[in-house]
């Protein structure tokens, strides 16, 4: 059974969310938005083996350079994966900073199963808010990154966000949010 513990790190507040199997040493983080050291005390000595991202917003990837340091396996949906080199498309500009990421180690598309350790997880890929933003689902959890908020939803007004994705998106999770926990980006 997974285990999971939340922050909420950066500047704008995401949601940081670390997982890892009973009895397992390693864990995953999903969406390390900021304040790598707070995030690596939080694994409580276990070793990150992958970071899951929901998209490529600069908010979601500032502290992956420093958590993949030792190895982790950075993952993210291939349409998303150019903007974690690429300062201008992850609107880092927005903060005034230019982040910029090490390139995804493995690349996800809809329906694809991951286990990361021992965690497995199924993609659901939800573009509006960016072309490649999916939703990792695990047992009765769904991390929705900034797709869906509890009670609203990503905004579609930067580089690559379309409205009729996000809407076309959200009508598909709508059902979801009644099956799972939901577990947003902010």
């Amino acid at each position: 059974m997974a285990q999971m513990k939340a922050l909420t790190v950066g500047s704008l507040g995401t949601c940081c969310y670390i997982l890892w199997a009973e009895g397992e040493a390693g864990c995953v983080v999903i969406d390390p938005g900021g304040e790598a050291a707070r995030i690596r005390e939080a694994c409580a000595g276990r070793e990150i083996q992958a970071i899951l991202l929901t998209h490529g917003h600069f908010d979601h990837i500032r502290a992956v350079e420093e958590l993949a340091r030792d190895g982790a396996e950075i993952i993210i949906h291939r349409e998303d994966a150019p903007m974690l080199t690429d300062p201008e498309m992850n609107a880092g500009w927005l903060a005034g900073e230019r982040v910029v990421a090490p390139p995804a180690t493995r690349t996800v598309r809809e329906g694809d199963q991951l286990t990361c350790a021992g965690v497995d997880f199924t993609v659901l890929h939800t573009p509006g808010h960016t072309p490649g933003s999916v939703c990792y689902q695990t047992g009765r959890w769904l991390f929705t990154g900034d797709t869906l908020f509890h009670g609203g939803y990503g905004r579609t007004d930067l580089p690559g966000g379309s409205t009729r994705q996000l809407a076309d998106s959200l009508r598909r999770l709508t059902p979801l949010a009644h099956q799972y926990d939901i577990f947003p980006g902010h």
